[in-house]
């Protein structure tokens, strides 16, 4: 009878590495938005990591989150650092390339809960008097991540906080827009 247990557990344990070893080892999460100001207004609010507080989804999980900012005050070389909750965690954003009105890539590293670096990117494409937004964020996924990505949804996880983050920016920069404000 153990002998027949261990042989059952033995073959899960393989099957359960099989099948883990053949998931998608890149991942991408995206998100589009239509905002009803300028592009220039709308770019100024993601250039700038100090405007981030006023529609970021993740700062209003930690209240009390610890952000530090180093490097280019804006744009290119412009880097965020933060430390929070567990929800949060630790990590560091830099803005690796910024064209105006077109493109910000960032390098995102996170440290705490759990280390890996990815890439997000903000597109921007003006339609007349408003501005359609994607974000989107890009990796690769280690051993360990695509088994968690069995049993977690990482497009719904991210991406939820992705669509709550866009819909703040929408209302920020709107805001901004009306009040006649782009830098």
């Amino acid at each position: 009878m153990l002998k027949i247990a261990l042989l059952l557990v033995t073959f899960v344990i393989i099957a359960f590495v099989i099948i883990v070893l053949f998931q998608p080892a890149h991942f991408t999460v995206s998100r589009n938005a239509e905002i009803s100001a300028p592009v220039s207004v709308v770019f100024a609010q993601v250039n700038d990591f100090h405007r981030w507080q006023n529609w970021n989804p993740w700062g209003k999980l930690d209240p009390l989150v610890k952000q530090t900012y180093e490097g280019q005050p804006a744009g290119t070389g412009a880097i965020y650092r933060w430390t929070g909750n567990r929800e949060v965690g630790q990590g560091r954003m830099t803005i690796t390339e910024s064209v105006p009105g077109e493109l910000i890539r960032l390098q995102l590293e996170f440290f705490k809960p759990f280390r890996a670096t990815n890439i997000a990117k903000f597109s921007f494409r003006p339609e007349g008097a408003r501005t359609a937004v994607t974000w989107s964020m890009f990796g690769e996924k280690n051993f360990v991540a695509k088994a968690l990505h069995l049993f977690i949804n990482m497009d719904k996880m991210i991406g939820g906080q992705f669509e709550k983050g866009l819909t703040s920016l929408k209302a920020a920069a709107e805001a901004a827009a009306s009040q006649g404000r782009q830098l």
